[in-house]
């Protein structure tokens, strides 16, 4: 398991980091086909806990969603586009002979989609992020960059140190009917981690690291939530991950799971903070 997973990250990481060096539009179409690939594991995964939705259209629409969150107009072309999709997969539901199983699969196919496309959030950082200060050590990333990599480092970093310190120090868990792995010491851990990477990350997108307190516990708890939610998703599936398609990961959902709370969380942040 341990030389699977160093395989695919060996693999994966330098293709991450390429397409993050290229920037737009690739990180953008990136995003999307991460989305793509998660929705389909989603619905996968909704099916098994008995909510069937719409499963091709619903994976359509949460790339679609993702897509838009890149869109150069307020988010109000977003939710127009999320509102058209539920109001079509109600419109297909109507066709289903039995009312009960409609209305099932109109909720699962509108949960699976907006679930999934929240990752646009993450796309909408490279849209709204202000400019980076000349002489900031990461100026050259600009500040659609910069923000995308603040939100990826410390989310990382909440995960990693969430995990180590809770292997070497966690004793009391909590919420163990959803993850039975989640322990209040890593839980501090992760959190004293986000904040740490997260004052460096914005000292050197030119801002006082100070902001780092906020954003740390915010992204990170905001992180654990999204993992949580994906476990609540898993145990309801009776499945122990969202897939197979990284060899010794899981699923691309697994991957992503943290992201889909943590970057409109992070979005939003920032939308307060510059205005």
């Amino acid at each position: 398991m341990l030389r699977q997973r160093l395989v695919s990250a060996a693999i994966l990481v330098p293709v991450v980091v390429a397409i993050f060096l290229l920037g737009r539009p690739w990180i953008d179409g990136f995003l999307v086909g991460l989305g793509a690939l998660a929705a389909r594991e989603a619905f996968a995964l909704l099916s098994a806990a008995g909510y069937r939705g719409f499963a091709r259209y619903g994976t359509v629409l949460a790339a679609m969603l993702v897509a838009a969150g890149s869109a150069p107009t307020d988010l109000f072309f977003a939710a127009g586009l999320a509102a058209l999709g539920a109001l079509l997969a109600g419109a297909g539901a109507f066709t289903l002979a039995q009312p009960r199983d409609g209305l099932g699969t109109w909720i699962a196919t509108v949960f699976g989609a907006g679930y999934v496309g929240l990752l646009g959030f993450a796309s909408r950082l490279l849209v709204m992020a202000p400019a980076v200060p000349v002489g900031a050590a990461l100026g050259w990333l600009g500040g659609g960059r910069g923000w995308l990599l603040l939100l990826v480092a410390t989310v990382w970093s909440y995960d990693s140190f969430a995990y180590a310190v809770g292997r070497a120090f966690g004793r009391r868990r909590f919420l163990q009917h959803i993850s039975p792995s989640k322990t209040y010491a890593g839980l501090l851990g992760g959190l004293a981690g986000a904040v740490l990477v997260a004052a460096l990350v914005l000292a050197g997108l030119g801002r006082s690291p100070l902001e780092g307190l906020p954003v740390g516990l915010l992204v990170g708890l905001a992180a654990q939530g999204g993992d949580l939610a994906e476990s609540m998703l898993k145990r309801a599936a009776g499945a122990k991950d969202s897939g197979h398609l990284i060899p010794g990961h899981g699923g691309m959902l697994d991957r992503i799971d943290s992201f889909l709370f943590a970057a409109p969380v992070l979005a939003g942040y920032l939308a307060l903070v510059t205005r």
